[in-house]
């Protein structure tokens, strides 16, 4: 959920549902039209059945006097059939107006969520998506549009069920007023309207209360979902957790409930008694003056009509179940999604241009091929809303054609370093150059194509295996030679061809026909999807922790035939396994943001720094791992 509140001020009320109404209009003029006109003769259906079934009752004695060929039972039976009509008709519209009203509330919401995708796409870089200010609003959005249940098309349509209610009122105050008295009619009206403020006011007040405990909401949910999903299933039962997650879930959630309850009985409790007492005192003197009329001005027909009227009056002060709450939290989702948009245009943008002096401007020319060197130059870079750099004057020099490993300390800025090649974020200050070209100065998609990207958080799609492996250059997922030659080079081509489907086979358990993948194997799918880019056009490859989930045996596979699959690539090898990164061509030594060391794994060795302790240090625990496994096997 987001920080904003739901609007509280009669200004933003009603600037919070003038927006609202303007939003129906993208259901379609024809369907709102049609919806608003059903819902006019929906609120008019029940004044008429009112003041049919009053004249009923008020013509039944002449009708009966008068026998069945008399003209006050002819005229009996018409009102009868007049107020019957009245009485089907709103059940014939009802169920008419919940299908029309669903319609209006899935079309916009649909439209709802491609402008939410259109503004989660439309930032080339990933600043805004890794905000938790702005996540917070994604998340609210999101949640509300998938769902649809408290969206706002569902506040649309919410908004467009109040037409014949209000219009029932109306029609009832009138009733009253013509044929009983104007005072009376305002006395009621006003008493609904207390209490109709009571229900929609008090769901705003509860809404805000629930806002500031999203904190909580977000724990509650986290739980229930670790304790019914399979991924954490086994420690659970091996470390003992489902006591323990038990009662921290009673914990949080009691934690949670007591504010709610206490914003209750504030919202609830207090403000209704006193409305409860206003509308006692009107409707007791309403009714007493009913009560105290004379015969003479008040006929049966007219005591059945201000009856009747008043108590279908009193009953439009309760909760509307198709209306408040989707109109109450649906705004705030509405809110969210444009309070994300313009989060997103917000953010600084992803392409300022060349610098001056550039060589190239941003004309969509086709990227040449690296020829010479992709250079950091005088680089420093800090995360939006941190203070302290990750580099700070960074002076880092890429061979092309040669593999380069990075190795450093967790936070030294590996990671980041890619997605600053990537231009998923810009430098703070400094430039990235190939062959001395600032990078920003070639079209952002032309540049992305040069290169394939798999970072440590890879990502698992839930599509077909061969499909996951072309999405590494998507308009080529028709290869499929290409795609089996990828997962053939990095060894998963026979486990793939193993799967019902073969490499046709949805990689989601939970899809028909599909199957899960170890993780080892996502891993080699991930690199496939990397070399598959390479043998359509990348000419920079960057693998970030590439065999994390690959045993030792199969990494030392894997690194034999590297060489031969990209060799006449870049290659930027991001790992902590000093058995991969003593292969690469160039060693760069990364720590506080800036270059430590860099050379071959022969020379860092023979200057016996950081590197060299580094390397000691792992292949120290490496052989004592060894030996104490042979020993084990001995003994």
């Amino acid at each position: 959920m987001s920080e904003a509140l739901p609007p509280e001020t009669l200004r933003e009320l009603v600037a919070a549902r003038i927006a609202i109404l303007r939003l129906s209009r993208r259901a379609g003029a024809g369907l709102v039209g049609g919806l608003v006109l059903v819902n006019v003769v929906l609120g008019a259906l029940p004044v008429a059945f009112v003041i049919a079934t009053s004249v009923v009752l008020g013509r039944v004695p002449a009708a009966v006097e008068g026998g069945l060929s008399s003209s006050a039972w002819r005229s009996l039976v018409t009102v009868f059939v007049l107020g019957a009509a009245a009485f089907v008709g709103q059940q014939i519209l009802a169920p008419l107006v919940t299908s029309l009203s669903e319609l209006v509330a899935r079309r916009i919401d649909g439209q709802m969520f491609r402008e939410l995708m259109s503004a989660s796409l439309s930032s080339p870089g990933i600043a805004p998506l890794e905000d938790q200010r702005v996540l917070g609003e994604l998340r609210l959005a999101a949640t509300e549009l998938q769902f649809g249940v408290q969206s706002p098309g569902q506040a649309c349509a919410g908004a467009l069920a109040l037409i014949p209610k209000y219009l029932q009122l109306l029609g009832y105050a009138v009733v009253i007023g013509v044929a009983f008295s104007w005072l009376a009619a305002a006395g009621l009206t006003v008493t609904v309207l207390m209490f109709r403020y009571g229900q929609r006011g008090g769901l705003r007040r509860y809404a805000r209360k629930r806002i500031t405990l999203d904190a909580y909401e977000r724990e509650i949910e986290y739980l229930r979902q670790l304790a019914i999903q399979p991924a954490a299933g086994k420690e659970i039962r091996i470390f003992g957790l489902a006591n323990w997650l038990g009662q921290r879930l009673r914990q949080v959630t009691i934690e949670f409930l007591k504010p709610m309850w206490s914003a209750r009985r504030h919202v609830y409790m207090w403000p209704f008694v006193w409305f409860a007492t206003w509308g006692l005192l009107v409707t007791v003197a309403v009714f007493a003056a009913i009560g105290s009329a004379s015969t003479e001005t008040f006929s049966l027909v007219t005591f059945a009509l201000v009856v009747q009227s008043a108590l279908a009056a009193l009953r439009l002060g309760e909760y509307y179940p198709e209306s408040d709450l989707q109109t109450t939290i649906g705004m705030l989702a509405y809110d969210a999604v444009q309070r994300f948009a313009g989060s997103v245009r917000g953010y600084p943008a992803v392409t300022p241009g060349p610098q001056a002096g550039s060589d190239v401007g941003p004309t969509g020319r086709t990227v040449p091929e690296p020829q010479g060197t992709i250079h950091f130059d005088n680089v420093t870079f800090r995360y939006p809303g941190q203070d302290r750099p990750v580099f700070e004057g960074l002076d880092l020099r890429i061979p092309v054609g040669a593999c380069t490993a990075i190795v450093g300390l967790n936070g030294a800025g590996k990671t980041t370093l890619v997605k600053l090649l990537a231009r998923l974020y810009e430098p703070t200050s400094g430039t990235v150059r190939v062959d001395g070209v600032d990078i920003r100065s070639y079209p952002i998609e032309q540049w992305r194509t040069r290169l394939g990207v798999i970072f440590q958080q890879f990502a698992r799609y839930e599509a077909s295996a061969a499909d996951n492996i072309a999405y590494g250059a998507v308009g080529h997922l028709d290869d499929s030679p290409g795609i089996r030659a990828a997962a053939a080079d990095v060894g998963i081509v026979d486990a793939l061809d193993r799967l019902p489907r073969g490499l046709d086979t949805p990689l989601a358990r939970h899809l028909s026909g599909g199957a899960e993948l170890s993780g080892g194997q996502w891993q080699r799918v991930a690199l496939a999807r990397a070399l598959f880019a390479l043998r359509h056009g990348a000419r920079v490859l960057v693998l970030d922790e590439p065999t994390a989930s690959l045993d030792i045996r199969a990494e030392a596979h894997f690194f034999d035939e590297f060489a031969r699959l990209t060799e006449s690539a870049t290659t930027l090898l991001i790992s902590h396994r000093f058995s991969t990164v003593r292969h690469a061509d160039l060693i760069v030594v990364l720590e506080q943001g800036r270059v430590l060391e860099q050379g071959s794994h022969e020379t860092l060795l023979a200057e016996d720094g950081r590197y060299a302790e580094l390397f000691r240090l792992q292949g120290d625990r490496f052989t004592d791992a060894r030996a104490d496994k042979i020993e084990a096997v001995v003994e």
